[in-house]
């Protein structure tokens, strides 16, 4: 029996041959992305750790990549106040119609111990949809997007209206003085300018789905405070009511079931409006119901439930370091214990210090204020800056939410704007928000995330400096 053909199988292995090739041509990287790409793993493998010596090499790499482009040699600076903790300032210019930009990145990370992690934390490891390694989110990808993208502009050819400033710093992860508040006490004028772009925003992903863009303007200010018991001490066998050890876990106990006050500044206060659009249902309610004065209470607890919006609602405090007693078979003389606070901004340590002593209840018990950051305020939500975010999103993410959120956390951002440069922490690089690995074990960042992030940053640069 002869078997007739059908006479549209021609088109249909045609179509089915294009549709692989174009497949296929979407995972192949265009020269930029390849040129990133590159720049990242080189980034990534420098182990720059507090521990290792390998900072100013990291930069020297950047820096080859920059003069590869052309950028002339009095156009990058490598410098700090370690031989090993360089940092990197690279300067693109423009023509000087308006103040320079500044586009910021830390190249040292916290310490990642090989058996801690299901691979080499200083190797870009990769799978088909994730990069791994130390470094990966915080902060080497803002580092090699911005370095890549100067490279970029040199390739095209770009003249912008302002300068555009790169800096690649040290030792924000450590909390020293190597890296830009080195830079702002001993080389101002290279890191002067009307605006920078640095970490602390992200696009939050939801259920795979980008939900919302979020841009920082503000951050909590850390700061340090001890509690310290006191006895006379004796010996093990003749033990007494007064323990030094039991005495401060009291005290701490007392700190754990104590919250500080609500507090929603302005802008969190347009956050949890923004929250309350994106999601539904109670959850949309709850959020809502924070801008109700008073607050109905069963709302309030349910948000206050989830750790990371109670910080961006109060002052919070934690115990972190614990110490006492000298000899396992003598009653403990001495106890102590650090006490983490990060205070709203705005906050007066001294006022948070009298709130410890009311709360502890204990005049045998000394509180003690350590030290912390330095009271800053936000970044002004200027239009300028809102509407090249947003502009920048909807070009790229149509329909999805710029918010504007205070880190809990401390970044750089903090120093630049006590030096008067408006600060904001927006990245375009969409992770899942419940499962964020920054300082974590295996942290990564999808491969779409990092390119698309490379993307939004060049187009913001862009928009902020034509």
């Amino acid at each position: 029996m002869q078997k007739h053909r059908n006479p549209a199988w021609p088109f249909i292995i045609l179509s089915l041959v294009l549709s692989q090739t174009a497949l296929a041509q979407r995972n192949i990287p265009t020269d930029d992305q390849q040129l990133l790409v590159d720049v990242y793993r080189e980034l990534v493998e420098y182990k720059t750790t507090r521990e290792e010596e390998n900072n100013t090499l990291a930069v020297e790499g950047m820096a080859a990549w920059l003069q590869a482009a052309g950028f002339a040699a009095e156009d990058i600076f490598i410098g700090g106040a370690l031989p090993h903790k360089g940092n990197l300032v690279a300067r693109y210019h423009g023509n000087g119609d308006a103040e320079p930009i500044v586009l910021m990145a830390h190249i040292d990370v916290v310490a990642a111990e090989r058996d801690d992690w299901s691979m080499d934390p200083f190797t870009l490891n990769e799978d088909e949809e994730y990069y791994y390694g130390r470094g990966t989110l915080d902060d080497k990808a803002m580092a090699a997007i911005f370095l890549a993208n100067m490279v970029r502009f040199k390739r095209e050819g770009y003249v912008p209206n302002r300068d555009i400033i790169i800096a690649l710093t040290s030792d924000e992860e450590s909390g020293g003085s190597n890296g830009i508040g080195w830079l702002l006490q001993n080389q101002p004028g290279l890191i002067a300018g009307a605006l920078a772009i640095n970490e602390g925003g992200y696009g939050l992903l939801q259920d795979g789905q980008p939900l919302a863009v979020t841009i920082q303007v503000a951050e909590k200010i850390f700061a340090t405070f001890t509690l310290t018991a006191r006895n006379p001490g004796g010996h093990s066998s003749l033990p007494r009511e007064d323990n030094a050890i039991y005495d401060l876990a009291e005290a701490l106990l007392r700190i754990r079931a104590f919250k500080f006050p609500v507090q929603i500044n302005d802008v969190m206060r347009v956050s949890f409006q923004r929250q309350a659009e994106i999601n539904t249902g109670q959850r949309a309610q709850d959020f809502r119901a924070l801008l109700r004065d008073p607050i109905p209470e069963e709302s309030l607890d349910r948000l206050s439930s989830e750790a990371a919006i109670n910080a961006q609602l109060r002052t919070t405090a934690v115990a972190t370091l614990l110490t006492g007693g000298h000899a396992s078979n003598a009653l403990p003389q001495s106890a102590v214990a650090t006490i983490n606070v990060r205070m709203l901004p705005g906050s007066d340590p001294q006022q948070v210090l009298r709130t410890l002593i009311d709360v502890v209840n204990n005049p045998a018990i000394e509180v003690q204020y350590r030290g912390g950051g330095a009271i800053t305020d936000p970044s002004p939500l200027s239009e300028e800056i809102m509407a090249a975010v947003e502009s920048v999103t909807e070009s790229m993410w149509p329909g999805v939410t710029v918010m504007p959120t205070m880190s809990t956390g401390a970044t750089d951002g903090a120093r630049m704007r006590r030096a008067g440069i408006p600060t904001y922490g927006v990245s375009g690089l969409f992770i899942d928000r419940n499962d964020i690995r920054i300082h974590g074990q295996d942290e990564r960042l999808r491969k779409q995330s990092l390119l698309e992030g490379y993307e939004f940053l060049y187009k913001l640069a862009k928009q902020l400096s034509e």
